[in-house]
């Protein structure tokens, strides 16, 4: 992912709206470019702050924001597990049936 791309994924973002691969590649490429997350900071600070500000409602952005990353990453957590889950049981799966086939053909 390059910064374009990863600028238009930024109201996905704050919008909790990327899906499992888009928020992939956001998150990784955010990790490795500091000029990308401070883009992200900026631009979730003047969209959540100017909401808050007409909902007038008192506000810690920085830590929605930190909470808002780290469940993204619980996110992508979650998802992996699942896919090492579904991996895992499909391995079963063929060896369950090969072994009925094998015991078949006997």
């Amino acid at each position: 992912m390059d910064c374009k791309e990863f600028e238009k994924l930024i109201p996905g973002f704050i919008d909790r709206k990327l899906d499992y691969p888009s928020l992939r590649r956001f998150s990784e490429h955010m990790e490795q470019c500091a000029n990308c997350k401070e883009e992200l900071v900026i631009q979730f600070l003047v969209t959540e702050g100017i909401q808050r500000l007409e909902d007038g409602g008192a506000f810690d952005l920085q830590k929605e924001l930190d909470q808002r990353l780290e469940e993204a990453r619980r996110k992508l957590k979650i998802h992996d597990r699942f896919m090492k889950l579904g991996v895992f049981m499909e391995i079963i799966a063929v060896a369950l049936l090969a072994g009925i086939i094998i015991w078949i053909l006997m």
